[in-house]
């Protein structure tokens, strides 16, 4: 008997909580989507019992089936689904609509609370005007030296595999980790113990549990999520991912309160200018992202929530979306010997054989920027957002109403046959400028698009250059994994169930 009462007030919970929802199932939409229109109790069936892997093919065959966006209705949720780059559009190219971010994004609350991600309205306009000078130009040059270091213990690790197969991936995470604390958190990795080794095997854990929630509706209710004892579970994984976070802040204060004292010893002052970009003395100097945030807390326009938000924010995102696709770039070129060889002659011309090269060396490596955009277009890190619409909105003949929930799945655009031909292909001569012109510019949308693109995409395309050029120049890489052995799961990031393997012999 007492284990009706519970099942009653459960149904009773997930009910209310639904109704009260904005985006609880919306018969006009729905019946007015015609045939482009996913069978609800079918899609909810198949996704309350599938598990990361399943939700990844399931999305992946609805997509390929109807060959447009489609209307899906699952647990309550209306949801319209974009998979063309002509209806992302609609969505991303604006201004001032349809930046808030869908209902999704709050199951990271707990992870991220409300950083710049997560972040809607006024919090998230002062947030991104802070710190975009962090990742200004003159910053990614002092960032140049910190990407060529690591690489070059890179370089030291894939030496020690012997030519053997090794699995890509924890290689890739581990350098991508560094580089972020090292660069923009101006903290070295080795300074905090561990290495980070807890944190990156905490962060896909993190993953699997967020997972696990979208696809049980029981669980969509944080007091559920509370009473089967997820939330206490998912905490004990958070803590030492947040622990992590704060040790790096800690660090990183008491350094920069060392620079400050000395700065006033000398008479020296912490300045801006007309354009926000802050700087000591006479001397202009940019600051990178830690301590952008450190002064603007030292002026009153952050506390120190909010400095751990964005510091969760970016060591997260930071890493883990450059590691898929240093992972998956290196997969696509050990299929491809012919496109190594076209990059090793472009880096010799470029650099002419040295061991040093410069941000302007890495602008002038045309090829090496359309090898990473066809990666990325291949297997987009990011390979799924959300927005919420901020007003109603007409497409195809269909009206949209204000607060629903907009799912943009990246992976699918990057697939369109109508921009991208025999879109499985790896092709990097399909961003040369003259195949180009044509194209949408919300066909390849790896960093998003409009003004919540992602703020580190420079950030992440010379560190990516920076590992490819040390690698090509020392090694040929030969395949293990076959592509289309590749198993996804449902995650925040592209990920691989089983490991990406391949070997590195030295050239």
């Amino acid at each position: 008997m007492v284990f009706v009462y519970i099942f009653t007030a459960i149904v009773v919970l997930l009910s209310l909580y639904l109704l009260k929802n904005r985006h609880f199932f919306n018969r006009d939409i729905y019946r007015n989507y015609g045939d482009d229109k996913v069978p609800w109790i079918k899609a909810g069936f198949s996704i309350a019992f599938c598990d990361a892997v399943e939700l990844f093919t399931f999305v992946r065959t609805i997509a390929n089936k109807y060959q447009k966006s489609y209307v899906l209705s699952v647990f309550g949720y209306t949801d319209y689904c974009i998979t063309r780059a002509s209806d992302a559009e609609k969505i991303l190219n604006s201004s001032t609509k349809h930046l808030e971010k869908g209902d999704i994004y709050k199951l990271l609350h707990s992870f991220l609370k409300t950083g710049l991600l997560t972040s809607d309205g006024e919090k998230w306009h002062t947030r991104r005007r802070m710190l975009t000078p962090a990742f200004h130009f003159n910053i990614l040059k002092e960032f140049c030296e910190i990407f060529k270091e690591e690489s070059d213990k890179l370089i030291e690790t894939l030496r020690k595999t012997n030519g053997k197969k090794t699995n890509v991936v924890p290689i890739s995470t581990q350098f991508t980790l560094n580089t972020i604390c090292e660069s923009a958190m101006g903290v070295k990795l080795s300074d905090l113990g561990n290495n980070g080794e807890v944190y990156r095997n905490n962060i896909y854990t993190v993953g699997k549990f967020l997972v696990h929630r979208v696809t049980k509706p029981w669980l969509l209710s944080d007091f559920t999520y509370f009473l089967f004892g997820y939330q206490r579970r998912f905490m004990k994984i958070l803590k030492p991912v947040h622990q992590f976070t704060k040790d790096i802040i800690n660090k990183r204060r008491i350094e920069f309160m060392k620079k400050h004292a000395n700065s006033d010893a000398k008479g020296e002052k912490i300045l801006k200018d007309e354009n926000e970009n802050i700087y000591m003395g006479s001397k202009k100097k940019r600051f990178a992202m830690m301590d952008t945030l450190l002064q603007a807390q030292s002026e009153g326009l952050i506390d120190d929530e909010g400095i751990i938000e964005e510091t969760d924010t970016f060591t997260f995102e930071g890493h883990d979306t450059s590691s898929a696709c240093m992972s998956f770039t290196l997969l696509l070129l050990a299929h491809h010997p012919e496109v190594q060889e076209k990059l090793y002659e472009e880096i010799q011309d470029v650099t002419y054989g040295k061991d040093d090269f410069t941000v302007d060396d890495f602008n002038k490596m045309n090829y090496m920027e359309r090898v990473l955009k066809e990666s990325l277009r291949i297997y987009p890190p990011v390979h799924f957002i959300s927005r919420i619409l901020t007003e109603d909105l007409i497409n195809d003949g269909r009206k949209y109403e204000k607060g629903t929930n907009v799912n943009i799945f990246i992976y699918d655009i990057h697939r369109d046959p109508e921009y991208f031909p025999d879109p499985e292909k790896f092709d990097p001569d399909r961003f040369l400028p003259e195949n180009s012109i044509d194209r949408s510019n919300f066909a390849f949308i790896a960093f998003s698009a409009g003004m919540r693109n992602c703020i580190g995409q420079r950030f992440a395309m010379l560190e990516l250059k920076v590992m490819l050029t040390k690698i090509i120049q020392k090694f040929k890489i030969q395949p293990v994994t076959k592509r289309e052995d590749i198993t996804f799961i449902g995650d925040i990031v592209l990920r691989s169930k089983d490991p990406i393997v391949m070997k590195f012999t030295p050239r």
